[in-house]
């Protein structure tokens, strides 16, 4: 069956009572029992059931598993957030003095939580330039539980050797931890090309009209724990479940950032129209990247889908597309607000992979608690624009782009 095929005719664990086409939305926090030995075996784990829908829902169950049977993992929890996923996830892989090897290159949030929330926990994350291999195996020590990377990094549009990475991270039996948010299923085979664990936001492509925030986790099954040293002993006995085993019953719902049902059923939703979006939206990133790569008052177009773009290359082996994400610099930070401003049909909006193109400075919004300095450091500058692209008719933004420019 082909991406979307799965995502419509993923079978729920229990058919509804009434026949529902679509699977029903499941609003409320409590599940009854039939007897007390049926909910001690409920809390205890030896009889799946949803007791609580912090911990479980049948409406999440359902997104979760047709999340499953489109990337071939063998676990996935729906989070609040995107950022839920990504904390919830490091935090059940490491303890206080263990360390996190990650890309340099992240996004705004993401790196304040490496950098200021983990240290102040005593979790130590390094940050190096993953365009080297050798860094990346540098900053490796004997206390290192995780290596992290996006898959396409936000804003700064890098894209890694991830055959590399995967490599590096067997040989010394580290979890590689990808955030695949700008590259969900469908636009990458996580599973495929070796990633140990999967982190996302789903308010992003897999919702396409920001109707919902969530985040999803995808334990992809390929990481021994034994291997290890905080589930060496749970690997005994849960073998390859130990991690998603420890995140669900103990992080996950201690920290409480569970998926509403809500959020499930608008992601199951954008789940079965997302093949579509991405093709569409992907196609006009790349004419859109082509139009501004030509424009004179465009100085730089970092998009892989590029031909001239260092990139390009490793675009086309990982990826079904090279993304939607364009990032493009003016001449000045005055120039790019001129042309944000002047934009009509292009929306003035932080999210990403809307079904409407959105415009944002990274450099005085996303990132406008760091100093410039550190900015340069991260590979942000204020004379950068992202765009991401939407699906529109192609003509219509580029019409609007060249319109704006017009004007600087």
């Amino acid at each position: 069956m082909g991406f979307t095929t799965k995502v419509l005719h993923t079978k729920p664990n229990k058919n509804d009572a009434y026949g529902a086409l679509r699977f029903p939305i499941y609003a409320n926090a409590a599940f009854e029992f039939a007897s007390a030995e049926d909910i001690e075996a409920a809390f205890k784990g030896t009889k799946p059931a949803h007791a609580y829908s912090r911990s479980s829902n049948p409406t999440v169950e359902n997104f979760e598993k047709t999340i499953l049977n489109v990337t071939g993992g063998i676990a996935c929890i729906g989070f609040s957030s995107g950022m839920g996923a990504i904390s919830a996830c490091l935090l059940a892989l490491c303890k206080s003095g263990d360390e996190i090897v990650s890309s340099n290159k992240l996004f705004g949030t993401t790196y304040s939580l490496f950098t200021d929330t983990f240290a102040e926990y005593g979790i130590v994350v390094k940050c190096v330039d993953f365009n080297s291999i050798d860094d990346v195996r540098n900053a490796i020590t004997n206390k290192t539980r995780a290596i992290f990377f996006e898959t396409i990094t936000n804003p700064q549009i890098e894209i890694y050797a991830i055959d590399e990475l995967v490599a590096l991270a067997n040989s010394y039996a580290i979890p590689l931890v990808a955030d695949t948010t700008a590259t969900p299923p469908y636009m990458f085979d996580a599973k495929l090309h070796g990633i140990h664990i999967s982190v996302l936001s789903s308010t992003k492509f897999i919702s396409g009209g920001g109707t919902a925030i969530g985040g999803l986790l995808i334990d992809n099954g390929l990481y021994d724990w034994k291997h290890h040293a905080n589930f060496s002993e749970e690997a005994k006995k849960f073998g390859a479940f130990s991690f998603i085993r420890k995140l669900r019953l103990l992080t996950y719902r201690n920290l409480g950032a569970c998926m509403s049902v809500q959020a499930a059923q608008s992601f199951s939703l954008g789940l079965e129209t997302m093949e579509l979006r991405i093709d569409r939206a992907c196609a006009n990133a790349q004419k859109v990247a082509e139009f501004l790569e030509q424009h004179s008052k465009v100085q730089q177009v970092r998009y892989a889908g590029l031909e001239r773009n260092i990139y390009n290359e490793r675009a086309q082996r990982f990826f079904t597309y090279p993304g939607s994400i364009i990032c493009f610099e003016l001449s000045s930070k005055q120039n790019c607000f001129t042309l944000i401003n002047a934009v009509q049909v292009i929306r003035r909006a932080t999210n990403l992979h809307d079904n409407k193109t959105l415009i944002i400075h990274p450099s005085s919004t996303i990132y406008s608690e760091f100093s410039l300095e550190k900015q340069t450091e991260i590979g942000v500058n204020d004379t950068m624009i992202r765009l991401s692209v939407g699906i529109e008719n192609c003509e219509d933004i580029i019409a609007d782009l060249s319109l704006a420019l017009s004007n600087l």
